[in-house]
């Protein structure tokens, strides 16, 4: 239970049933994060709040998800990126529990931003103990299989929020996230005790979360890299939130159904998951960037113009595959940006990138309330095209430069 690899794992090969305990634990917080997509029309009736303002229970989690990095990944290079992971998913158990008994809106919000901050130490820093144990050049494949959990997660949670609001409580998603959350609590305390201990880093935590960000921040590649990553956090996970209404309202289906679309952008992050060690043969980091820019524009394009769920089902499924070819790139540089103090660049990294879905929410909000959602999911869409071509274009400099 620390930061410190066993052999096998100095050796490129951590502890398969470790990863999959990490990748139990990613999903579960994944669901956390879009169980409420499909359920903010029916929160918006029964609570009496306008949908934009119905969006706080996304956009302030992630405001909270994002605001609390700055101390997990401290923590976790202090006491151990695997054992924190641990302690942090049994906090968002008793979380999960204490919003699905909230007796209203507010209490439902105040949940959710402790829910949102305890959720916050798990995938960042499962990625940073992954960046520990495996070495560079076997990085990008064993992050893409990791993902699978998270990817799975994403998917599920917005299909449950859906199957929820037509058929169920919508306290019922919570209830499941709490012992969902309690069996990978149980599965990582298990797995853990299997780990080799080491002693703690002997600085001081507050100096060596000073030490560690002012690491991270004084280098112009890092600045770039989490201004790229909150912008992608902004102009998808916004929209990405108002999806399942959108095609709710526009083609007249179920919230079930909606949510079951959505699901395929789960689908799209499976394929780059089973084809990643392919894909980054053949097209590199800045291929990657560039096609995933160029998907994530076509698919959310689709789904805001969606005439019938097939365009929904296809939108859904490329904004998935792109999604994961470009943040799993900006992911794998992020573990590189300090690595002597790991732990706090990818948690900086986190930060920026829900910092940037909080602001996302909000902005898309703003925007469909005044011209729609359709046109706020496409203005999604070409920002990111923007956004990704910039990354590729950056990342093709940086390797010229050697």
């Amino acid at each position: 239970m620390s930061n410190q690899a066993s052999p096998a794992a100095h050796a490129g090969v951590p502890s398969l049933m470790a990863i999959v305990y990490l990748a139990l634990a990613a999903g579960v917080s994944a669901m956390g994060m879009r169980v409420n997509d499909a359920l903010l029309p029916q929160l918006s009736q029964l609570f009496g709040v306008p949908l934009s303002a119905t969006a706080q229970v996304v956009s302030l989690y992630a405001l909270a998800y994002g605001a609390t990095q700055v101390l997990w990944g401290p923590v976790g290079d202090r006491f151990g990126k695997y054992r924190v992971v641990g302690i942090a998913v049994i906090g968002c158990a008793l979380a999960s529990a204490a919003c699905a008994l909230a007796e209203d809106f507010t209490q439902l919000r105040a949940m959710r931003v402790l829910a949102g901050a305890l959720a916050a130490a798990i995938i960042p820093l499962a990625m940073a103990w992954i960046g520990d144990v495996v070495p560079y050049e076997r990085r990008q494949p064993v992050l893409a299989r990791f993902l699978i959990g998270q990817i799975t997660g994403l998917a599920a949670g917005v299909w449950l929020g859906g199957v929820a609001a037509d058929h169920f409580s919508w306290r019922m998603p919570y209830y499941t996230l709490t012992v969902l959350y309690g069996l990978a609590g149980v599965q990582l305390w298990l797995g853990a005790r299997r780990l080799p201990r080491a002693p703690a880093p002997a600085a001081a935590p507050l100096a060596g979360m000073a030490a560690g960000f002012g690491q991270v921040l004084r280098q112009g590649w890092a600045r770039r890299l989490l201004a790229t990553v909150f912008l992608e956090g902004a102009f998808l996970f916004g929209p990405l939130a108002f999806v399942a209404a959108h095609l709710h309202t526009r083609l007249g289906v179920s919230l079930t159904v909606a949510g079951s679309l959505l699901m395929m952008y789960g689908a799209g992050g499976f394929v780059y998951a089973l084809a990643a060690r392919r894909l980054v043969a053949g097209l590199g980091e800045v291929g990657l960037a560039r096609a995933g820019a160029v998907c994530l524009c076509l698919g959310l394009g689709t789904i805001a113009v969606a005439p019938m769920w097939l365009f929904g089902l296809l939108g859904s499924l490329l904004s998935g595959l792109g999604f994961y070819m470009m943040h799993n790139t900006l992911q794998v540089n992020a573990t590189q940006m300090a690595p002597q103090a790991r732990g706090a660049a990818v948690s900086i990294f986190a930060a920026s990138f829900f910092l940037g879905q909080a602001a996302g929410v909000s902005l898309t909000g703003w925007l469909a309330t005044r011209f729609g959602s359709g046109p706020a999911i496409a203005a999604g869409g070409v920002a990111l095209l923007g956004v990704g071509l910039a990354f590729g274009q950056m990342l093709a400099r940086r390797k010229a430069a050697g």
